[in-house]
């Protein structure tokens, strides 16, 4: 019992100095959440996996805000499950609408973007927020590394087939959910598919790095448009992201202690999201990337114009845009 002892005097130091930060920190977050009401109002949002974590999170201070929002899920039980649980949230204001929507898969895409140009007028803000995190080896439906697949070409190809109506509803605006673990990733355009080698968190932060990429690219395409898009890291979060990684099970309650100590909510991770979804000190801004709701510099390899014009024509090939 005196051997672990210290161990457990070490998780209540942690447990206690996580206390005290995550008491400061949701003083700090309620601040930025405090304002809004109805900024808004008569406006649409597109968020891709809405029904759990960031996106969730994301989607319920839209709605307070009294958006429409589109919840653009792969689990239609699981988004109906949030889309209930935002409707008592949010009483009376904004609106809720489910969309089904695999991005592992290009004619699921293809398939939502003919359903929402169909039935949409407008469309005001567009967030690509959906990933899949360190999964082991895997394929989409088309035959893409499942994180770069998902987690770029999906959303690749999603925006550029709603380009038209965010650009007929300018002004409007895009956000791209990215992560600082892009600093860890390579475009290897010899094996974008990863079939010769593959790495669970290099091939994350790459595809990370090829949202960031595309949103620069992006930008440069949509001078003059009056659509704007930017990119994000969200911090650290607690959500489900993480549900591959494993984590040995003497080490789990500790594990838990500090991410409840020193993690984000997904509350907290939402806040960069919602703010360049609505916030009026970015109107215009366009092409940048931002952390803490606050523009961030980039390592050069994020910011080179020819692997990120390279890999938006490889991209285009690769969803079936060029034949």
């Amino acid at each position: 019992m005196a051997a672990s002892s210290p161990a457990l005097m070490v998780a209540a130091a942690v447990a206690l100095g996580g206390g005290l930060i995550l008491v400061v920190r949701r003083l700090l977050s309620n601040s930025v959440r405090a304002g809004g009401s109805g900024l808004m109002r008569g406006k649409t949002v597109i968020i891709t996996g809405a029904n759990c974590g960031i996106g969730k999170a994301t989607a319920a201070e839209l709605v307070k805000q009294e958006a429409r929002v589109i919840l653009a899920c792969r689990d239609q039980g699981r988004a109906e499950e949030a889309a209930a649980e935002l409707r008592r949230e949010a009483g009376e204001r904004g609106e809720i609408v489910i969309k089904q929507l695999d991005l592992g898969s290009l004619q699921s895409v293809r398939r939502f973007c003919q359903e929402v140009l169909k039935e949409e007028p407008r469309l005001d803000v567009l967030i690509n927020n959906a990933g899949v995190f360190q999964c082991p080896y895997t394929k989409t439906e088309d035959g893409f590394e499942m994180q770069f697949g998902v987690n770029h070409l999906g959303h690749f190809l999603l925006t550029h087939h709603l380009l038209g109506l965010l650009k007929s509803s300018a002004p409007s605006r895009i956000v791209v959910v990215s992560s600082k673990l892009y600093k860890y990733g390579e475009i290897n355009f010899d094996d974008l598919n990863s079939e010769k080698s593959y790495s669970r968190s290099f091939g994350y932060s790459r595809s990370k790095l090829a949202n960031i990429l595309f949103t620069r690219e992006l930008a440069s395409r949509l001078e003059g448009t009056g659509v704007t898009v930017n990119a994000l890291h969200p911090g650290i979060v607690r959500t489900n992201l993480g549900r591959h990684i494993n984590i040995p099970i003497l080490i789990k309650p500790l594990f838990n202690v500090v991410s409840w100590a020193f993690f984000k909510s997904p509350e907290e991770g939402a806040q960069t999201s919602i703010y360049l979804a609505s916030s009026p000190e970015v109107e215009g801004v366009s092409g940048s990337y931002f952390g803490n709701s606050k523009e961030e510099e980039l390592l050069p390899k994020a910011m080179d114009d020819l692997v990120a014009r390279k890999l938006w024509d490889i991209s285009e090939v690769m969803v079936g845009l060029i034949k």
